[in-house]
């Protein structure tokens, strides 16, 4: 298995970014994670779409579950059945979003692996393929920051990012919360407590594990936000 994954994964991002560094002089490791970034989120572009239009359908159906939970609240059984059979009516996978973060996992690992196990910035000539040719010199510097070591200002805009990609995706708070069940109040309150506490966590990361984690956070979160916001755009213009 490890094999496998540094076969598929980290062999590959890691003759990328010695690419990156060969071909295009004036890369620091900075633009190439970047780069590898924009790359990975293009490659992921179809699922978070999928994603992202899965969680304006399920606001849009949030009406009709919320029938359900009245109609079966003493019969847990039937409700689930007849929340999944919607699910399955209108199209909706509310697990779209999670299926995105679990595949960037591998990356943030490989990278993590890139830049703390290899002995970056120096290169390791044979985990390089034989059309990949290593570079006279590599700058783990970015914009003044050394991404090999922690970094209190990336790990700060990681957070920053989160926090608005979290506040874009959450569905409007209702004010006129009628008969909530105790399990809606819960799911409501953990939703709040998420769109704190996951920034923080993030923060705590990037910032624990050095300025390259950091910098993948920030840029797949601004990647993420600007999708969002043209993907929601599309559909309600297609609505």
């Amino acid at each position: 298995m490890s094999y496998l994954y540094h076969h598929f994964i980290v062999d590959p991002m890691y003759n990328a970014l010695v690419a990156l560094f060969a071909y295009l002089p004036f890369a620091d490791a900075g633009l190439a994670i970047i780069i590898i970034t924009v790359l990975v989120r293009l490659i992921l572009f179809p699922l978070s779409k999928k994603a992202v239009t899965a969680q304006v359908e399920m606001q849009n159906i949030a009406p009709e579950l919320e029938r359900i939970k009245d109609k079966y609240k003493d019969n847990q059984e039937e409700q689930a059945r007849k929340t999944l059979a919607l699910y399955k009516e209108k199209g909706v996978n509310p697990f779209s979003g999670i299926l995105v973060l679990i595949i960037q996992l591998p990356v943030v690992f490989a990278l993590y692996h890139i830049f703390l196990s290899t002995g970056f910035p120096k290169i390791d000539a044979s985990l390089l393929y034989s059309f990949v040719h290593a570079p006279d010199s590599v700058s783990p510097v970015f914009l003044g920051i050394d991404l090999t070591q922690k970094s209190l200002i990336l790990a700060a805009l990681a957070a920053i990012a989160t926090f608005i990609q979290m506040k874009l995706v959450a569905p409007p708070n209702k004010t006129n919360s009628g008969n909530k069940s105790f399990g809606d109040d819960l799911a409501r309150n953990m939703q709040t407590q998420m769109k704190y506490f996951l920034p923080f966590l993030v923060f705590f990361i990037a910032y624990k594990i050095s300025g390259v984690i950091a910098l993948y956070w920030l840029v797949t979160n601004v990647f993420t936000i600007g999708q969002e916001i043209v993907v929601r755009k599309r559909l309600r213009a297609q609505s």
